[in-house]
């Protein structure tokens, strides 16, 4: 079996991996990329409904969830929203915002594919996919220049390289290929890894606290959800499981299991105001919240809420004070308790990874294993819904790429 000989092998050819093989390529390093896969970068590809939500123009470190907070900053401020769309202008991809700072191309997310793969040529990086490594192995370096610290395996070669930037994402999305690899090396360098878990994830509720809301799976509210100290406004969609929508994917990564979300189903009303309004009226109920909320939801939601009451749809005169000042209070505040989430397979990112106090915040180096690098989603940083999570890829491979 033959043995190759590069200065960088980089492991994990998506949005971080090419990122960082391209800068380094720049600066007339040796570069090889290897990937199992035999398609190139799918999750851009099917990223942001197949036109990629690339980046986000408000992009700031408090964006992001990791154990260690300011560990993304460093990487953030010296490769910006700004410096990628920069990139798509020198190749004449057209892009827009969609909303709150959201970028994604007006055509296909395989321009940012096309795009990557070209300047990767341009910097003169090597291929090698499909190509699964089976075995890393280390030799203690003497610091010479000639002294290659880590030996690959794969199935058709071994590759003999000065350094190791591994760029092989998290668990997220298995279908198209998602892996522990990165885990695995991390763990044989005796590196740390952070508990692991689906995020940015559609929630589930047990059978009997959702039995109400089945049929209206693809009923969406404009709703403010909360947990612990984070809050989000926008959609939320009720599926044939649970509950998605953007409001709920952003808030997953701060749920825990055992912990109830809070929902503000009427956040810019004030339902007593509502009430008080209608006071004397005749109209039903339900069908005053019609006026607000979308019917479906509303004829579900007060079955629920009625039960729990122990009250009834009734003309608004008919109700106590009592019983008004209840249901508005369950309007802005409506808690729920998930039973899980839908798991990686539809998981847009891995919530977790390699411990960020293990390696430098400026180079993405290992503190303990000279050579050894970790990039984008294999890293504990975790980007909120809406292009973050690609912004810390091309963050981090570019930081990697300047000094790998």
């Amino acid at each position: 079996m033959m043995t190759l000989t590069h200065d960088i092998v980089v492991v994990g050819a998506g949005a971080a991996g090419m990122m960082c093989a391209i800068e380094a390529g720049k600066r007339g390093r040796s570069v090889l990329i290897i990937d199992h896969a035999s398609k190139l970068a799918e999750k851009i590809r099917i990223s942001g409904g197949g036109r990629c939500n690339f980046t986000n123009l408000h992009t700031k470190p408090e964006n992001f969830l990791s154990a260690n907070s300011h560990f993304c900053r460093s990487a953030l401020a010296r490769y910006t929203p700004q410096d990628f769309i920069a990139l798509l202008d020198k190749h004449g991809i057209r892009y827009h915002e969609k909303k709150l700072g959201q970028m994604f191309c007006d055509d296909s997310a395989q321009q940012i594919i096309d795009m990557l793969r070209n300047e990767c040529n341009a910097a003169g990086v090597a291929w090698q996919m499909p190509s699964q490594v089976t075995q890393v192995d280390y030799k203690a370096s003497d610091d010479s220049e000639n002294t290659y610290r880590f030996i690959l395996k794969t199935e058709r070669n071994t590759i003999a390289t000065h350094a190791l930037v591994i760029a092989t994402g998290g668990l997220s999305i298995p279908q198209i290929g998602a892996s522990a690899f990165g885990y695995q090396v991390a763990k044989q360098f005796n590196i740390n890894v952070t508990t692991l878990r689906p995020a940015l994830v559609g929630l589930t509720f047990a059978p009997e606290d959702f039995t109400n809301f089945k049929a209206i799976s693809g009923v969406a509210v404009d709703a403010e959800v909360s947990c612990g100290n984070a809050s989000f406004r926008e959609n939320v969609l009720f599926t044939h499981r649970g509950l998605s929508g953007p409001a709920i994917l952003q808030i997953s990564s701060y749920w825990q299991p055992g912990k109830c979300i809070h929902i503000n189903l009427l956040p810019q009303q004030d339902a007593q105001e509502i009430f008080s309004m209608h006071r004397q009226s005749a109209t039903l109920l339900p069908n005053l919240l019609a006026r607000y909320l979308p019917k479906r939801f509303v004829q579900a939601w007060c079955v629920t809420i009625f039960q729990h009451l122990s009250s009834t749809a009734k003309p608004m005169h008919q109700y106590h004070d009592s019983e008004l000042r209840q249901i508005a209070a369950q309007l802005h505040n409506w808690q729920i308790l998930p039973s899980g989430t839908v798991g990686y397979k539809k998981a847009e990112v891995t919530l977790g990874g390699v411990d960020t106090h293990e390696l430098s915040s400026k180079t993405m180096e290992s503190k303990h294993n000279s050579g050894l690098y970790f990039i984008g989603e294999v890293v504990d940083v975790t980007g909120q819904l809406g292009g973050f999570n690609f912004q810390w890829a091309w963050s981090s491979g570019y930081a990697a790429g300047q000094v790998v």
